[in-house]
């Protein structure tokens, strides 16, 4: 499981929280870490003294939103075969991990989708992090996200064939490793808000990779924050329009640069150093 972070060490312990009460737990968790103050690590040395599974914090410089390369660089220091990609404010249902590994197959990517909370539904699940909206919460939005039934998720699925990529946002998805190597991962040209999962996506579509979308189950609960953009648009729209004007299978610029780096200094476990 790759989880991304930047400066909000609060909302990522509950997410890590949330990890460690899955029914079926991840190999590792690696955090994609674009720059965070040493209280990040500081409290991820703390929480490894008790995580159950291997711990990894992959870290780069703070300089300015470059969440592309972070996901690269953990993608790349990550070792199992099928990655869970989530944000570090998106705390997980206890079923998450089990409902994606349900839904994973071959020659696609798993997307699923979230449940918006309120500031003050956020504090709530800050203050007690086993709280959860149901769907009939006050404070929620999105609340259809909230509802799990195995059968009516398998209906999803097999009724919804997805012909291109829609609705895409990584803060929930699920990725053969193979793939997200043979896509080189993220574009690290992008830079800034935006577009960078939209854009692997569309990449992956062209290298016959099909999006299973995953409703129903695999249950996310978005941290309330108020966004980075101002608008819809992104400076990183024209590179978007390239890869589907030119069906790019493979970025450039991508996972590719940090395999060897990583493979001579691999991350290091932090429950072995707690």
């Amino acid at each position: 499981m790759i989880v991304t972070t930047y400066n909000w060490k609060e909302a990522l312990a509950a997410v890590l929280a949330g990890v460690s009460r899955q029914t079926v737990l991840p190999d590792e968790v690696v955090i994609a870490d674009d720059g965070s103050r040493s209280d990040t690590a500081e409290m991820l040395a703390q929480i490894a003294r008790t995580f159950p599974v291997r711990l990894l914090h992959s870290w780069q410089d703070d300089s300015g939103f470059r969440v592309a390369r972070s996901r690269n660089r953990a993608i790349a220091a990550s070792s199992g075969d099928y990655l869970l990609l989530v944000d570090g404010d998106m705390v997980l249902h206890p079923d998450f991990v089990a409902d994606h590994m349900a839904a994973s197959a071959q020659g696609s990517f798993v997307q699923g989708s979230r449940v918006l909370t309120t500031a003050a539904f956020r504090d709530r699940m800050l203050s007690s992090p086993e709280t959860r909206p149901t769907f009939v919460s006050s404070g929620i939005s999105k609340r259809r996200n909230a509802i799990r039934m195995g059968m009516l998720s398998r209906a999803f699925i097999s009724l919804n064939p997805i012909t291109e990529p829609h609705a895409i946002k990584t803060c929930n998805q699920g990725w053969w490793r193979s793939d997200l190597i043979r896509t080189n991962g993220f574009d690290e040209r992008m830079e800034g808000w935006g577009r960078e999962d939209v854009e692997l996506a569309w990449r992956a579509y062209h290298a016959g990779l099909s999006c299973r979308q995953l409703r129903y189950s695999g249950l996310a609960f978005h941290l309330h924050h108020q966004e980075r953009h101002e608008d819809g648009n992104s400076s990183n729209d024209a590179y978007l329009e390239e890869t589907k004007l030119k069906r790019s299978e493979r970025c450039e610029k991508g996972i590719d640069q940090h395999v060897d780096e990583l493979l001579a200094n691999p991350l290091s476990d932090l429950r072995h150093a707690a």
